[in-house]
């Protein structure tokens, strides 16, 4: 049994009709255009349609969080996963809110910063110090850790503003912008300078290990070391930059996939509240810096950008 959450603040439903879409159930129809040196801050990738139409696509809002099977056209019971930083690599290219809130279509390109990772279109803000990540890393589309949320197990601290995060643990490097289907094995609740930031473990569901793991206490069994592995890279990683270990909720356990899922429901929910402009009508009762960062993100017209026809919370 959890603990009872509470959402600060507390506000009437307000409808509001959605301008329709397509939206994207898997990678089948996009492809990446990427331009500039690689490497550099002039380096740019960006997700556009094979048919060549010039729809901005928007790898956060345009995607579906569950994964629909290109040849049928039928949701799966895997959830989509959109690769930022492939494993084995330490550049940070990331595709996430702050571009977003003044592009459509931002695409991902570097940018190197000592500032924290927060989402930039896709960009590399940063170089890991620590090194090679050894996990393909990146996020779930259509949901958002809310600032304005406190979740009960997160030690009072609100989300960070950014998509849900992803750990994907499978053998193949996954390409920065590529989008993957995966099966949800557990999560970890890490207190990122007093942010919850939520990291959902997962595996590529064409790994060959993916048959082998339908919960969290089978990736202790079969790949034993893991999730020690990834707590521990997340806690020192950013030591190198003169910061302290990051701590974590939960007395450091990762939770199961029954928890996890969840989590990624709440966060699902929370960003159709921030696109449909409901969010920022309840602000009143949050401070100065909370009501400022929901209300850059609400004011890109993100409304144009996210179609509602196909996306309820997943049921598994």
């Amino acid at each position: 049994m959890f603990a009872q959450e509470t959402h600060v603040p507390l506000g009437e439903s307000i409808t509001r009709s959605l301008n329709r879409a397509s939206s994207h159930g898997s990678q089948s129809n996009l492809a990446l255009d990427s331009h500039g040196d690689e490497n550099t801050t002039e380096y740019r990738i960006k997700a556009v349609e094979k048919s060549g139409s010039s729809k901005p696509i928007s790898l956060w809002h345009d995607v579906t969080l569950v994964h629909v099977d290109p040849a049928t056209d039928r949701p799966t019971p895997y959830l989509n996963f959109v690769c930022e930083i492939p494993k084995f690599s330490r550049l940070v290219l990331l595709s996430r809110p702050v571009a977003e809130r003044n592009s459509k279509s931002p695409p991902m390109k570097l940018e190197i910063s000592s500032n924290r990772m927060r989402r930039k279109g896709f960009s590399v803000r940063q170089v890991f110090k620590k090194g090679d990540i050894f996990f393909n890393y990146g996020c779930l589309p259509r949901t958002w850790e809310d600032p304005t949320f406190i979740h009960p197990d997160a030690e009072g601290c609100r989300g960070d503003n950014d998509p849900v995060d992803v750990c994907e643990i499978g053998a193949r490097i996954i390409k920065t912008g590529e989008i993957r289907p995966v099966k949800v094995l557990g999560i970890l609740c890490m207190i990122d300078e007093g942010e919850a930031d939520w990291k959902v473990v997962t595996i590529d569901a064409e790994d060959k290990w993916a048959p082998f793991l339908n919960d969290i206490d089978d990736v202790e069994k079969h790949l034993p070391g893991t999730l020690s592995a990834i707590r521990e890279w997340f806690r020192t990683y950013k030591i190198p930059d003169g910061k302290p270990p990051n701590v974590f909720g939960l007395d450091e356990k990762f939770m199961d996939k029954h928890y996890a899922l969840e989590i990624i429901k709440e966060c699902n929910h929370a960003w159709k509240d921030l696109i449909t402009g409901e969010k920022e009508r309840k602000l009143d009762q949050c401070c100065d810096e909370v009501k400022g960062l929901v209300r850059k993100l609400s004011k890109s017209n993100l409304v144009d950008l996210a179609p509602m026809d196909d996306d309820e919370a997943p049921h598994f």
